[in-house]
């Protein structure tokens, strides 16, 4: 039994070395355990597609313009990263070549575009946002505005 401690002390023990092979396997065994099959996936690596998303919203601001200085607020509109939809209805055709004029400079200077998705109704969308898809029947028609 004295021999047994002082073996201990110095590390000749028989008991030691059994604890350390013991050990080992049961390192190998934890080891072994924590390991994932390929077929099963790690859920907390699933992310939220809402997450990703950034937290402001984007915008759409319907506008219908009366007199010329009224193209100052959709370019400012425009600036703000929000895309407008302008209606030239009850304006003249002069006043609204020349606020349609105004505006796609702006969106130029923006990389922007502009597009008519109506009888003078026209929308402006800063660079972000993408449109798809055409409306046939104005490309029949021949506007004053255009």
């Amino acid at each position: 039994m004295a021999f047994d401690k002082l073996g201990k002390f110095f590390g000749i023990s028989d008991e030691e070395d059994m604890t350390d092979e013991e050990s080992y396997s049961d390192a190998q065994q934890d080891l072994e355990n924590d390991q994932i099959p390929m077929n099963n996936l790690n859920r907390d690596n699933v992310v939220s597609i809402k997450s990703g998303m950034s937290s402001t919203k984007s915008q759409i601001v319907l506008y219908e313009p009366r007199v010329y200085s009224d193209a100052k607020d959709v370019a400012q509109n425009l600036l703000q990263n929000k895309a407008v939809v302008i209606n030239f209805g009850r304006m003249e055709d002069s006043s609204a070549r020349r606020i349609v004029d105004f505006i796609t400079g702006t969106v130029y200077a923006l990389n922007g575009e502009i597009q008519r998705i109506g009888d003078k109704i026209f929308l402006a969308t800063p660079p972000k946002f993408v449109t798809d898809g055409k409306i046939s029947e104005l490309l029949d028609k021949k506007d004053n505005l255009g």
